[in-house]
Parts: structure tokens; sequence; C-alpha cells
């Protein structure tokens, strides 16, 4: 088959006849050995001996234009796509098409119960001309007439809240009320959203500040003087007034005169503040935020007047036996803390955190009473609220020395509130004796609860697990812990297994130390004293006023439910602006919802998000 050659000539050359004898030696090669050979010999030699190689299969290309690619490469590709779209995509496409419960949240816990009652009380309290929605049957409009003779207020001091159980308009712990149902908003909107009662509890604080933004020339830059009561009670008095009278606030005929106060520090200082948080709660409405924040600006001006340092108080007899003042520096720090998180202007941190301002409040002098939060004394929030600044933002220099005194004292604070220490007496059945044994007590309690759940919250969203209460660690659950025995006491964990909120619980006080509780809504007018046969009666009211918190049990637990016995059976707007604040901190019912320990951000959103990094001029103001 080989022995002829392509190109001409055979391979071999010889001379002889011993050619033929090679040519068959070579015949009988075995295929191994000519295998061995081939190994020794290049491409070309090899196709010489076994002729043209197998023809080998041409890869095919597909030219998708701006690449070309193998066909077989491009075939593994598409159906690998094709195996994860089966295995994985399809899947996913049935799984979202199917409809999805929505997830049920948590069953309102008994914080929630007791909230939704709460707020109610406010609007029993209403004074003015009363929306169609306002809910409680039995109250209708009322005070038309207040400050009807005033020649600077177009239309009087119409509206507003009456403060208990008489029909006096105190503005001085109104506006601290305000403050409060604002600062709970601000920290728990998320919560208030998801038990329904957002709207509610703004509709109320805006009934506040509405009234309040009368109560001064809140269109000016500048001040002279804010009205500071409507309404008067004479001690042991003889004449018709809101104490000596028993009636309705929709069937009183005496005469309300208006007080004026043409120097208040202290009153000027609290209505800067209820203003300035409100303007927070209503960023969402910017010219209502405006009008809040310039009215603020303006008698935050005047109560810092330096001619104008008397407390409101003073020498006022239909003032000073009732909601008397003792001092305005905490006012002061109170409402600078408030206009700064309000503004972000740094004129007010500047005088929060000059160390000028704690000397003059002593609020570093670790004073027991100091330590308690209340209308007369807002040391302890405003220590916590400059807190609330270093723990979030920690804006350092120049502020840093005055806020680390106002988060130590805060930790102090705290500390007060467990029993371990003694720094209070508690009752046998656990209620905290912040106010010494004297009347209305639960007011001073739901206040400190509630700044001992918003602490608890704060350093819990900063991962903060606790501190020291000298060698003790206290963590965040203990402080709760606090707050909730408080509460609960309140609800009926009490040697009474009663709750001192009323609707709430199956037993709860049913004679109330209040005007328009105890008179029947008949349609009939009492006069002045023909409504002592309802306060005298021994019968239970007959309107229940929903949600009030009285003023709670002496210092043996004991409560006598009778409505003379004011000091015990009588509510108030701050007892419920703090139970209100209390309840919401403390309710499960949000946080299931995935709501956060607090709203970090909303207190800040008009804070700069950067501070000055030289020192600020020196604060212009007389210590």
């Amino acid at each position: 088959m080989y022995s002829a050659n392509h190109w001409g000539g055979s391979f071999e050359i010889a001379a002889d006849g011993a050619a033929e004898d090679d040519h068959s030696r070579n015949m009988d090669l075995d295929r191994g050995a000519l295998s061995a050979r081939q190994h020794q010999l290049d491409e070309t030699q090899q196709s010489w001996l076994l002729g043209p190689p197998e023809a080998k299969k041409k890869d095919k290309y597909v030219d998708l234009g701006c690449v070309v690619v193998k066909r077989k490469l491009l075939w593994w590709v598409l159906w690998t796509l094709l195996a994860a779209f089966i295995l994985i995509g399809l899947p996913v496409i049935i799984a979202k098409s199917i409809p999805k419960k929505k997830p049920h949240a948590p069953p309102p816990d008994q914080y929630t119960d007791a909230l939704h009652k709460a707020l109610l009380f406010f609007n029993a309290q209403k004074s003015g001309r009363l929306p169609k929605n306002n809910g409680i049957k039995w109250r209708g409009n009322s005070g038309l007439s207040d400050g009807s003779d005033l020649t600077d207020v177009k239309g009087g001091l119409v509206g507003g809240y009456y403060d208990a159980g008489d029909n006096i308009k105190f503005h001085f712990p109104l506006a601290f009320s305000m403050t409060m149902l604002s600062w709970s908003v601000i920290e728990y909107s998320a919560k208030y959203k998801a038990v329904g009662e957002y709207d509610h509890v703004r509709e109320l604080i805006k009934w506040g500040t509405d009234y309040l933004l009368l109560t001064f020339n809140s269109s000016a830059s500048t001040i002279d003087k804010v009205y500071s009561q409507v309404g008067i009670a004479k001690i042991n008095g003889t004449q018709p007034d809101d104490h000596y009278c028993w009636n309705r606030p929709e069937d009183m005929a005496y005469p309300r005169p208006v007080q004026t106060a043409g120097s208040a520090p202290d009153l000027g200082g609290e209505m800067a503040a209820a203003l300035a948080a409100a303007s927070i709660v209503f960023r969402d409405n910017a010219a209502y935020s405006k009008k809040l924040v310039n009215g603020a600006a303006a008698v935050y001006k005047f109560a810092r007047s330096s001619g104008r340092r008397t407390p409101y108080s003073r020498g006022n007899q239909y003032i000073e036996y009732y909601y008397n003042s003792t001092s305005y520096w905490d006012e002061y720090m109170w409402s600078a803390a408030w206009m700064y998180y309000a503004t972000g202007n740094n004129t007010y941190i500047t005088f929060a955190t000059d160390p000028r301002l704690p000397k003059n409040a002593k609020a570093f002098y670790s004073i027991l009473d100091f330590s308690v939060f209340s209308w007369d004394n807002k040391l302890p929030g405003a220590e916590l609220l400059l807190s609330r600044l270093r723990m979030f933002l920690n804006p350092g220099y120049p502020y840093e020395e005055s806020l680390i005194g106002y988060h130590n004292t805060t930790s102090m604070n705290m500390c007060t509130y467990f029993p371990r220490f003694g720094a209070f007496n508690f009752t046998k059945g656990g209620l905290a004796q912040f106010n010494h044994g004297k009347g209305q007590p639960l007011q001073y309690t739901v206040a400190n609860s509630f700044l001992a759940a918003l602490y608890a919250d704060y350093m819990e969203s900063v991962n903060v697990p606790g501190w020291y209460c000298g060698p003790y660690f206290m963590t965040v659950d203990d402080l709760r812990s606090f707050a909730r025995s408080q509460v609960n006491y309140i609800l009926g964990d009490n040697p009474k297994k009663m709750s001192y909120v009323v609707g709430y619980g199956k037993k709860y006080p049913r004679r109330l130390h209040h005007r328009g509780a105890s008179t029947p809504h008949n349609g009939i007018k009492y006069s002045c004293t023909g409504g002592y046969k309802w306060r005298d009666t021994k019968g239970a009211d007959p309107n229940v006023l929903v949600g009030a918190m009285v003023g709670g049990p002496d210092k043996n637990d004991q409560f006598k439910d009778a409505r003379l016995t004011y000091a015990q059976n009588e509510p108030t707007l701050v007892g419920n602006a703090g139970l209100v604040a209390a309840l919401v901190a403390l309710t499960n019912s949000g946080r299931g919802a995935g709501v956060t320990a607090v709203d970090k951000n909303t207190m800040f959103s008009a804070v700069p998000p950067m501070f000055p990094a030289t020192p600020p001029p020196p604060s212009k103001w007389k210590p």
C-alpha cells in the first residue's frame, strides 16, 4: 500500500539485490515496534508513513453582533439560565403571587387600654365651643364669655382646659401639660400611630396651644405681659366664684376675672417650652409650626427680660395658694432646651449649657426634692432633655462640660427611684412617696415614671445596658421595672385592688371631686349653691369621667372615695398628662408593630448637623 512514493521513486536506495530481503524484513515488523518508531517522527514524517490524518470537527460560532461566541458555549449559558429560572425564579414568583395575610399587631396590653381612656379626660376638660366629635355626651359649650372684657384680645380668652374639679383655667399647669403631651408624641409618635391615637393626641395639644397663643400678643416679637389665669377662688370665700359655687361649666353665672402678669419668668418659660415642643409635633404643618415658634420666641424673650424676674404667682392671692412657683431657673433651662430643639439656634443651647445656669438653678447640688419632676420643678426633665443631646449627638466642645453634668445628674436622679437606696419612702403596697406623703401623690408618680421609662429607652437606643448607682450596676430593665411597678399600682396592683383611673378595671373611684362629673346633665341649670346637693350626696357620679386619674391614696395605701376629699379624689390636667406620657412609654403595643424605642430623629430635625468648632460668643445675660 505504501510502496509507492507520491513524490516519485522509492523510499529506499539499494545498490544490490539485498534490497528485496530488507523489504521483506521490514514487512514483518509488529505494530508495537512501528508505533515506537512513529513517536520519533514529526508530524510531517508520520503523514508520510500513515497517510492523511483524520479529519477534525470544526467548532461552530455564532455572531451576536458585538461578540462572537461558540455555539456550544451559548447553548450551555442558555440552558443554565433556564434551569436557574425553573429552580429559583419560578418558586419566587409563585410564592409572591399567593395572597398573604397581614401580620396582626399584638393585642393591646393594659397600658394601651388605659391610654385610650386617659386621653378622653382631656376631652372632658375642654372649655369653649366644643367640636361635634368631642365624644363626651354630657359636656357642652362653656366659658364663652371668658376674657370678653379684654380690649387687646379679639374674642376673649375662649378655649383651653379647666384645670381640675373646679372651673379655673390655670395657665401655668396647663402649659406644662401641653409640654408633656408634646414630648410624649415627639418620642413615641410611632406608638401613638400604632394604637390609633396619633390624630387624637395632636388635636388635644392643638386645643391647648391655640389657647396659649391667645394669652399674649403672639404676633409681636416683644411683649410686656401675659394673661396667667381665668377664674378665681378665694380661700374660705363667701362670694360666688369657682370654688364657692358647685356648677357644671355650662352653668357658670358668676364673675370670672382674668389675672395678668407683667413679670413671669416661670410662666413665660413654661409657655415657651409648650409652644416650642408643639412646633416640633406639628412640623408637617409648616404654617402652624412657624406660628408656634414665633410665639415661643416672643414669650421666651419676655420670660428672660432682666427687669421681669419676679415669679408670676408672688403676691397674687388667687394663684399663690394653688400653683405657686418656687423658682424660675428650672424653667429657664427647660425652655432653652426646647427652644434649641425647635429652632436649632445655637444661642439657646449656649445659654442652656452656660455653667452659671445650673449653678443658679442648684441643679448639681444633690438636693433630693430637686430630683422630683413636677409642674413646679422642671430640673429633672430639663436635665434628661439635655442628656438626650449628649447621648445621641454628642456635640462635644464647648457644650460637653455642662452636658456631662446634666447626664450625671440624670443618672443620680434615677438612682433615687429605687427603694434599696432609701432616698424616698415607699408605701407597703409599693408606691413611691415623691411628695413625702402629701396630697395628690399620683401626679408625681406618673411624671417620674415617664422619665424613668424614657431614660431606659434612651440608653437602649444607644446600646448602653445600664449605669452605676455607687457600686451597684443598674440595668435598663431595672429602670423599666420601677416605672411599670408604679403604673401597675395605679392601675390596680395595690392593697385596695382598685384602679385609680376612672373607667379602667371593675373597681375605681365613683365620687370624684369634680363639678361636671357629679352634677346631672338633665337640662336643669342649678344655681351657685344649688349644686351643693350633688357635691354632698354619697351617690355615684351621674357622669363617668372616663380616664381621669385621681389624686391617689395616702402614705398608708388608704383611699376614701368621697367628693370632699379633694387631695385624694380630684383629677388634674398635670396628673393625666403625666399618666398619658408614662403609659405610651411603657406600652408594648407599638413595639410589636416594629416601633423603635424612641424616635431619635424628630427632635433633631431643626438641629444643625455640624456644631461650631470654635467657642461661641459669651451669652449676654445677667445671672
